[in-house]
């Protein structure tokens, strides 16, 4: 009997995350290979440079010999439609298989196994996907730690930082959010919060590692750290209503990331936020590995 792996199409499916990257190979049931290394290198805004950094993964991860027949990928910073397509280009020309490149987030709503719906990502940044009713792809959010990123753990402290400033103005003590954050980034007093901030070299990942100090300050009791959690929950939320007034589908909201998965009450603000905003809306936690969206999107291919 013929080994099922070589009668079955070889696909292969990449989640290009912004710290690791997740490259899974199937052929029907069998997998062929499943790899997770960093995602140093990664250069979303040289297309010719991604599509070399995906190529040479994909050339180290299959056996000897082995040919895709299809590849799928979800890039970190792949923002537009324009962008992902030149990279797609780009590395069409490494393989002899047709080839799609979306934004990392668009793998979700395949993962959960659906055809259409939301896909809202609250890790160390945060953003939205959906598609339009000709099938377009819409994000919104994701503008990074600075301007946007509301609801992700490098969003939840800079507001974090806003709140105590704004407390320590009107004259009040510091509470436990203002003694976390003046403690997590090594500052004396509340004031120099700023200059810890702006000195990051890495911001959303310097801001978004302090994180954890909002929620436990909330579960101290901070009336702060808990508005700021519940505002966090409703700008994610705010996030699928754009998409909806826009005209995408809504009906399911595929839920991922470290922040909003591993925190109950930033899920619990944004499911309740989302209740009133979006009445109808389906919130669901993705419970498989984002790649696997991946490799569904490259089976589509077929």
């Amino acid at each position: 009997m013929q080994d099922s792996s070589l009668l079955s199409p070889l696909v292969v499916g990449i989640d290009v995350g912004g710290t690791k990257t997740h490259l899974r190979a199937v052929a029907g049931a069998d997998l062929i290979a499943d790899r997770v290394r960093a995602s140093t290198g990664w250069r979303p805004h040289d297309p010719v440079a991604a599509a070399d950094w995906l190529a040479a993964l994909i050339a180290e991860a299959l056996p000897t010999g082995a040919r895709p027949a299809a590849v799928a990928v979800g890039g970190h910073a792949c923002e537009t439609p324009r962008q992902c397509a030149w990279i797609m280009y780009a590395l069409q020309l490494h393989l002899d298989a047709p080839v799609l490149v979306v934004g990392d987030a668009e793998l979700l709503v395949p993962a959960a196994g659906l055809e259409k719906g939301v896909g809202l990502v609250a890790g160390t940044g945060s953003v939205a996907v959906g598609r339009l009713p000709d099938g377009s792809p819409l994000q919104v959010g994701g503008w990074g730690a600075v301007l946007g990123d509301e609801g992700g753990a490098a969003g939840l402290v800079r507001e974090a930082v806003r709140a105590v400033w704004a407390a320590h103005d009107r004259g009040e003590a510091p509470d436990a959010l203002a003694e976390g954050l003046t403690t997590a980034f090594e500052v004396a007093e509340v004031p120099a919060l700023g200059a810890a901030l702006e000195s990051a070299e890495d911001v959303s990942a310097d801001w978004g590692s302090r994180a954890p100090v909002v929620f436990a300050a909330a579960e101290a009791g901070s009336a702060l750290a808990r508005s700021v959690i519940t505002e966090g929950g409703r700008s994610l939320a705010g996030l699928v209503r754009r998409l909806a007034v826009r005209g995408a589908a809504v009906d399911d909201v595929v839920v991922a990331g470290g922040t909003i998965l591993s925190q109950p009450a930033l899920y619990d603000a944004f499911v309740t936020a989302l209740a009133d905003s979006v009445p109808g809306a389906r919130p669901t936690r993705l419970t498989v590995p984002p790649v696997q969206g991946a490799t569904a999107l490259a089976h589509s291919l077929l």
